[in-house]
């Protein structure tokens, strides 16, 4: 059993004025970022490279359309991308990292070859994706109403850059959507049937780190955040290490046909999800990891286990409120569509459960969160 793959360099400056006294960008440089990410921070007249801003694109989560208008305006053969920015940017960053990306749709039905064929740099500037240590991509195929993921190993970084100033223009609602996300990750790869004891150490570490950080801003208010960057920053970078080796599951799974109907948030997304999916757990089986997990968690929440998803609920809702899917705009005439495109389109998220779920168990769990 392999215990642990980490393919990126992983570097880390605690300013932006100490990444440039070290990393030079040059006129073959791509670099995929967004204004208000990039502008704050980056002198326009210091950067020669060419500059693609996602937002001229369109906005939101990466969509086929998006990935594809963008890849036309590259101006000739970049040697490396550099991708600046949260969970969109640096989707779309790895895809550009390939020869040949295009069609996008048939990219991710695995009917192009992949090759990689320029360096790839990842600075993340918010605390959720755990994306520039992983080996995926996950685009909204448009013509088919669905989210989908791309994991291979031409899509990992060469360097994992972070830098905890980057997290300051965060405003509290992206922190806690992509905390969450890390949070979920986490909670999702530790239970994984993939995972070892080695990722386990690091998804452990993520759901430690998190939620300590949690009760920190519950009982100080959200301006505490700002002291705790750095837990947040390395605590996605874990739980990226964590679910890159081992997986994510049904949450995940579950939530796309949200994110990708009504455009929800991804890490908000989950989070709508992710009560539904523990409580089923727990329903058809209480030993094993679930069992470890919950003593884990009971004891950063100092509360007894037969409640430890009541007071995590409780905690997550201080960091950001979770709806029921009504609260989106789903009908009850959208859960038959929704699982049967999660059966159709998320395999390679459903072998990653805790425990086996039927097509009934996930339409059941759409129902009680409506």
């Amino acid at each position: 059993m392999n215990e642990l793959t980490i393919v990126p360099k992983i570097i880390s400056y605690e300013t932006v004025g100490d990444f440039m006294m070290e990393f030079f960008f040059n006129e073959a440089d791509l670099v995929i970022t967004n204004r208000f990410i990039f502008e704050p921070f980056f002198d326009l007249n210091d950067i020669k490279s060419q500059l693609l801003f996602q937002e001229d694109f369109g906005g939101g989560e990466p969509t086929d359309v998006m990935v594809e208008e963008m890849y036309k305006n590259i101006k000739g053969n970049p040697k490396r991308i550099i991708a600046i920015g949260g969970g969109t940017v640096i989707d779309i960053a790895k895809l550009f990292a390939l020869k040949e990306p295009l069609p996008i749709e048939d990219l991710f039905d695995h009917k192009l070859e992949f090759i990689k064929d320029k360096e790839l740099i990842i600075i993340p500037t918010t605390c959720g994706t755990g994306s520039e240590i992983t080996k995926i991509s996950i685009i909204n195929l448009t013509k088919k109403n669905t989210k989908k993921g791309l994991a291979v190993d031409e899509l990992y970084a060469d360097q994992a850059v972070l830098i905890p100033e980057l997290l300051k223009t965060l405003p509290f609602e992206f922190f806690g959507t992509s905390s969450v996300d890390a949070l979920i990750h986490a909670v999702e790869s530790t239970l994984s049937p993939s995972a070892s004891s080695t990722t386990q150490v690091f998804g452990y570490k993520a759901i430690e780190l998190i939620i300590k950080g949690y009760i920190e801003i519950r009982n100080h208010g959200s301006e505490k955040r700002f002291d705790l960057l750095d837990d947040f920053l390395m605590a996605s970078l874990y739980a990226g290490i964590s679910f890159g080796n081992a997986g994510v599951g049904a949450v995940h799974a579950l939530s796309y046909p949200l994110g990708a109907t009504y455009h929800v948030p991804h890490g908000e997304a989950n989070y709508a999800i992710f009560m539904g999916v523990m409580n089923k757990y727990l329903s058809k089986k209480r030993d094993g990891e679930i069992e470890v997990l919950n003593e884990f968690l009971a004891s950063l929440l100092k509360c007894d286990i037969d409640v430890v998803y009541q007071e995590l609920e409780k905690l997550m809702n201080t960091i950001i409120e979770r709806k029921p899917l009504n609260g989106y705009g789903v009908t009850i005439e959208d859960i038959a569509p929704f699982t049967d495109s999660v059966i159709e389109n998320q395999q390679r998220l459903l072998k990653n459960n805790f425990t086996y779920l039927s097509k009934d168990d996930i339409y059941n769990i759409y129902k009680s969160l409506y």
